[in-house]
């Protein structure tokens, strides 16, 4: 959420920079505020980083379980829109040709897998730096 506000606040912030006249002290500032903005954001991963572990562990299966149950129903979705409704268009087709196809899903699906599998190329590094163990 933090993220979303990055570039507002950054165009503010490259305005207010420029309005200081010496260019060492322009560039001392710069230099702060993104490394005021690298702390801001790390701490929020760290404090996510600790809910999600605070989470997992929990016994409870309301929390605990929402993020395999969000998986179950993305695998569910996949195999409906790739592999059950193909074959019920074309049986339909073949079959009962006056009966509707069901809808199509939208490709979000894709991207949801991917996000989820971490597909963006972060589990590959954590798995290069030995994290993923």
């Amino acid at each position: 959420m933090l993220l979303d506000f990055i570039p507002l606040i950054g165009a503010a912030a490259q305005k207010l920079l420029d309005l200081i006249p010496d260019p060492g002290a322009r560039a001392k500032a710069a230099e702060d505020y993104q490394r005021a903005l690298l702390d801001i954001v790390a701490k929020s991963e760290a404090d996510q980083r600790d809910i999600n572990k605070a989470e997992a562990a929990n016994p409870t299966l309301f929390v605990a379980g929402w993020r395999p149950a969000i998986g179950w129903v993305c695998a569910g979705a996949l195999a409906f829109q790739y592999m059950a409704r193909p074959l019920w268009v074309w049986a339909a087709g073949v079959w009962w040709p006056s009966v509707p196809p069901p809808p199509a899903l939208d490709d979000m699906l894709w991207q949801l897998m991917f996000g989820m599998l971490g597909m963006g190329g972060l589990r590959t590094l954590e798995k290069v730096k030995g994290a993923g163990k």
